[in-house]
């Protein structure tokens, strides 16, 4: 697998792999949410490529005190494979490249399965609470 930076054209490749691995919620358009992070240079959306296709993805950014890692996503066909692991590694050195000491990451509670591979690299649960609030009507009822 290859790792470079998104590009112009892999927005709908990059949507419909978010879209078989189960990360968007009505509330979060990926479409958007893939524009609103290139265009800041404290962003970046990191693919996975292999034989032409996009089978992995990690955003990540820098809000000036810590990293953050969004929509960390292996292909169905190609997790186990170790590209969760390479894909996170790009979105870390990135981050560490930008001074960023540490990095955040949030998981849904009914995504349990994840948490083991996240320990397996490291991470460790914070004893933080998690609050949020909207500042614009989401599309449909209340999420994250």
């Amino acid at each position: 697998m290859e790792i470079r930076p998104i590009r112009d054209g892999d927005e709908a490749a990059v949507a419909d792999l978010w879209r078989r691995c189960e990360l968007v919620r009505p509330w979060n358009d990926p479409t958007s949410d893939i524009a609103f992070a290139r265009a800041t240079p404290q962003s970046e959306i990191f693919i996975g490529e292999r034989d032409g296709a996009i089978v992995a993805s990690a955003m990540c950014g820098n809000d000036g005190h810590r990293g953050w890692v969004y929509y960390v996503a292996v292909s169905p066909d190609y997790q186990g494979s170790k590209y969760g692991r390479m894909i996170m590694a790009a979105a870390e050195e990135w981050l560490r490249m930008l001074g960023v000491s540490k990095l955040e990451l949030m998981i849904r509670d009914t995504n349990v399965k994840v948490v083991k591979f996240y320990e397996a690299l490291g991470y460790k649960t914070e004893p933080v609470i998690t609050m949020s609030r909207w500042l614009k009507t989401p599309p449909e009822a209340s999420g994250d």
